[in-house]
């Protein structure tokens, strides 16, 4: 006798609430083997697939492609022993076949093929797709609604969920909530007043939001700024090309210098521990960088950037920067950063006060390199011209010591060999 597991969405980690479906990877009917990816889904950190603990045929799927749904929510239910499962290889043998094993971190293995295979007609038992009760408890999310039927309900007819007050326990929203919503005629405005386009603040523009309030909120910072002749630091990158190999970047050459100076300047490679009333100085350096993707703003993290030369800066910059455009960032690759580098010389500017990302103690603003009259050796003259600005934790360190840090960056841009000196 077959019986039917529900799987909920499960908690994707890093405080995340709730997640879009994007992409169903399985239908009603499919044989779906113990942690086979199933859903594909948009957090505000990632996307990522979730695998299902449970083997079986698959017989209800809740929610739309679009569709946002809470943590703990029903994803898919399954008819565990339905028909048989292959043979799982020798390596996987204990604690596969039907049995549900427990998800750890998004499943145990993503590059396996995802095997589909319809059934035809399964048992009465499996085909009728099983819904699940109302939880006693309304789920997390910002709207207290766990049934896909409800919000479709909503949806297709313009109802605003946040303006019902559901009937349910705990106040959760139920069907009757939005079918009496819709017998209840709406108010007639004595006036029509014109509305503007509204772009719901989630997914990463959700994240970003949160934490750049944050940072005001909590952060009492200050920003200083130099203009640093690049001229030499250029030619330095353009000897380095010249002699074949990898390619190194201008990213790299200044996260290479920023790495030299917290080194100096351990004060803005630390963090601000609120409730133990202490300053947190971080043994190593995870670098943040800001990178533009269609989805918006990311800062993925090179972990251990004071250990990397310059080749190997490039690269890692060039890895994750093709995964934040493709989207397949984890939230790993985006968490744990001690300081921040942020090029926006990139959108054509020369200058910014960049906001620090929380709970980091600073973030180093780089723009554009340009040609621009410079006195050289005592005479006018054309040279390559960066503005540098620093935003800093004043609670962390006062302005010399800031303003140390960016003097330091600025004589290794404009003299390389203040770097080497100082390896």
């Amino acid at each position: 006798m077959p019986q039917v597991m529900e799987f909920k969405l499960p908690d994707l980690g890093e405080g995340l609430t709730e997640a879009e479906i994007v992409r169903w990877l399985v239908a009603v009917g499919d044989v779906v083997a113990v942690d086979q990816p199933v859903v594909e889904v948009e957090t505000a950190k990632a996307m990522v697939e979730v695998p299902c603990p449970y083997g079986g045929v698959v017989t209800a799927r809740f929610g739309e492609e679009g569709q946002e749904l809470p943590v703990g929510a029903p994803l898919i239910t399954v008819a565990v022993g339905a028909v048989a499962l292959p043979e799982a290889p020798a390596a996987e043998a204990e604690g596969s076949g039907s049995l549900p094993r427990p998800l750890i971190g998004y499943g145990t293995d993503h590059s396996r093929p995802a095997r589909r295979r319809r059934v035809r007609p399964v048992t009465a038992e499996v085909a009728a797709p099983v819904v699940p009760a109302a939880p006693a408890v309304a789920p997390a999310g910002p709207v207290a609604v766990i049934s896909p039927l409800v919000r479709k309900l909503a949806k297709d007819n313009g109802v605003d969920l946040r303006a019902l007050r559901g009937s349910g326990p705990e106040g959760l929203i139920l069907r009757a909530d939005v079918e009496a919503a819709l017998r209840t005629p709406e108010p007639v405005a004595a006036a029509p007043i014109a509305q503007g386009e509204r772009i719901p603040l989630k997914g990463v523009r959700g994240a970003v939001a949160e934490k750049l309030s944050r940072s005001r909120r909590e952060i009492p910072d200050a920003t200083c700024w130099v203009d640093a002749d690049a001229t030499e630091l250029m030619a330095a990158r353009a000897a380095m090309n010249a002699v074949g190999g990898p390619k190194i970047s201008v990213l790299a050459l200044l996260a290479r210098i920023c790495t030299a100076a917290l080194a100096r300047y351990p004060e803005l490679n630390s963090t601000v521990d609120l409730a133990a009333g202490e300053i947190v100085r971080l043994p190593a350096v995870h670098l943040g960088f800001a990178a533009q993707t269609d989805r918006g703003l990311m800062v993925p993290v090179v972990r251990d950037a004071q250990s990397r030369n310059p080749e190997s800066l490039s690269a890692e910059f060039a890895r994750l920067t093709e995964l934040a455009r493709a989207g397949k960032l984890s939230p790993a690759d985006l968490t744990g950063g001690t300081f921040t580098l942020n090029n926006y010389g990139v959108f054509g500017v020369d200058g910014s006060t960049p906001i620090i990302n929380h709970p980091e103690a600073a973030m180093l603003g780089v723009g554009r390199i340009i040609a621009k009259p410079w006195v050289h050796n005592g005479e006018l003259a054309v040279r390559q011209v960066v503005q540098l600005s620093l935003t800093f934790d004043h609670r962390v360190c006062d302005g010399g010591t800031a303003g140390g840090f960016l003097r330091y960056v600025a004589d290794c841009v404009e003299s390389p060999a203040v770097l080497l000196r100082s390896l």
